[in-house]
């Protein structure tokens, strides 16, 4: 069993070749076992890597990395790395690592390797499972942040330090997470950690995502294309299943299971990813100047107190436009999908994390 996930991993990309201590190859393609446990009873943890994050400075950061985990890591835990390839490639590494009984899988990167690495613990609506595993015993989330940004991390007060990171692995203490969910009309259920908006500021996100050469500077050039066109629009909002709402001229809904987003922004700060709930906060009739006045709020979280924002601890929220465009942006951990209507939910404690 010791040697299955790396197996596995090989067979499903012919491309790939597994290595021991050998260099890495230059363009960082390839699934490695890294170090072998002391015993065959030995925690198994696959690493996966976005070797092109940041411009290239995640893959970087993480052979400087190697030593230090090999040498804190390796007595105890049999350790695998697989660097990813390309979108959606995060999701299909942890599916497959979780069905081969991998004690824990580690995003290493920004928010959107995380992003992409949170959904590949679940399939077709329902979680990943190792059908062979004990029910009580499940695979573990762990977060090495090398991206352009970390915002799940401040959450929890986490700096941007590797070593840590490492360090929180080693201890092996842990916490249940819960995950936000949003539905639409069609598709898979798609899954968050940290912050899931509508309108204004998932349009900023969607063209900040262009831009991540820049590194945080992106969310700024994101913002200004966004403002570009924009006009405030009514919806209609369902809180926990009951009767439909009309919040006129929405700038911006954010829906928070983590507290910030956009390179530091603390959109939602009551938002508690442990507590079962999600936090709503609203915009309504912002303008550009808004921003501008009050953007030192939005990033200190003292926003809530402000003229026109709204907020609110809901377990679920559907959203839809009162006269459907079909134009308003939604992302979630800043990935663009689709646009409303939409709903949201929360999973408590879907998910053990380290901590």
């Amino acid at each position: 069993m010791v040697n299955r996930i790396a197996v596995v991993m090989a067979m499903a990309k012919p491309s790939l070749a597994r290595a021991e201590h050998h260099p890495m190859a230059p363009d960082l393609n390839l699934d490695r076992t890294i170090s072998r446990g002391s015993s065959s009873s030995s925690a198994r943890i696959v690493f996966v890597v976005n070797p092109k994050g940041a411009n290239g400075r995640t893959g970087e950061e993480w052979k400087k990395l190697l030593p230090h985990l090999r040498s804190r890591l390796g007595r105890d835990c049999n350790i695998y790395e697989s660097f990813t390839s390309g979108p959606s490639h995060a999701m299909d590494i942890t599916r497959e690592a979780i069905r081969e009984e991998a004690d824990a899988v580690v995003a290493v990167g920004g928010d959107g390797t995380l992003h992409e690495v949170v959904n590949g613990f679940f399939w077709a609506g329902k979680p990943v499972c190792a059908c062979e595993r004990d029910r009580n015993s499940t695979t573990a989330l762990g977060l090495i942040p090398l991206g352009t940004g970390s915002d799940f991390a401040r959450t929890f007060g986490w700096r941007n330090d590797p070593h840590e990171a490492v360090e929180r692995i080693a201890r092996g203490l842990k916490t249940r997470i819960d995950v936000g969910v949003i539905n639409g009309d069609i598709g898979e259920p798609h899954y968050f950690i940290n912050v899931a908006d509508i309108h204004l500021s998932a349009k900023a996100g969607y063209y900040a995502s262009r831009y991540k050469r820049f590194g945080n500077f992106c969310y700024i050039i994101g913002a200004l294309r966004g403002f570009m066109g924009h006009t405030n629009k009514d919806l209609k909002i369902k809180v926990n299943g009951g009767v439909w709402e009309v919040f006129p001229q929405v700038t911006a809904i954010c829906i928070g299971n983590a507290k910030f987003f956009g390179g530091g922004m603390k959109i939602t700060p009551n938002a508690d990813p442990r507590d079962g709930n999600l936090e709503v906060v609203i915009l309504q009739n912002f303008k550009w100047y808004d921003f501008i006045l009050k953007l030192h709020r939005l990033y200190n979280g003292t926003h809530l107190s402000v003229k026109n924002v709204t907020s609110m601890r809901v377990q679920s929220i559907e959203v839809e436009e009162v006269k459907n465009s079909g134009s308003i942006y939604v992302q979630s951990d800043g990935e663009h999908l689709g646009f409303l209507p939409r709903k949201f939910f929360i999973l408590p404690s879907a998910i053990e994390m380290f901590c």
